[in-house]
C-alpha cells in the first residue's frame, strides 16, 4: 500500500526564506521532515492551536516551531512562518 498524500504544502516566501537561513542542518532536516509529514496527517496529534490567532496551529520542531494554517475544502497546508521558539511568536 502507498502513502498518498491528501494535503498540497504551500510555504509563504518568508517560510522559505527562515528555512534556508537555518544553519544548523540537523534541525534544518527534523523542519523538513515535519512539513513533509503535513502532507499525510494536515493536523498531527502535536499540533497545537495558537489562542487569538484565526486557525493558525503550531507543530514542534526541536526548538524550532512551524505555524501553518489548513484549508480542508482545497486540501491544502500553508507554511506562514518557521522560526526558532523565542522569535517565531514577534509580529
Amino acid at each position: 500500500m502507498t502513502d498518498i498524500p491528501r494535503y498540497t504544502i504551500y510555504l509563504k516566501p518568508a517560510a522559505e526564506r527562515a528555512l534556508r537561513k537555518i544553519v544548523d542542518r540537523t534541525a534544518r532536516r527534523r523542519i523538513a521532515r515535519a512539513i513533509d509529514g503535513l502532507a499525510m496527517t494536515a493536523r498531527p496529534p502535536r499540533a497545537v492551536r495558537i489562542q487569538g490567532s484565526d486557525g493558525l496551529l503550531r507543530i514542534r520542531a526541536g526548538d524550532y516551531r512551524i505555524i501553518d494554517t489548513v484549508e480542508d475544502a482545497a486540501r491544502t497546508v500553508l507554511v506562514v512562518t518557521i522560526g526558532h521558539r523565542h522569535e517565531v511568536y514577534r509580529r
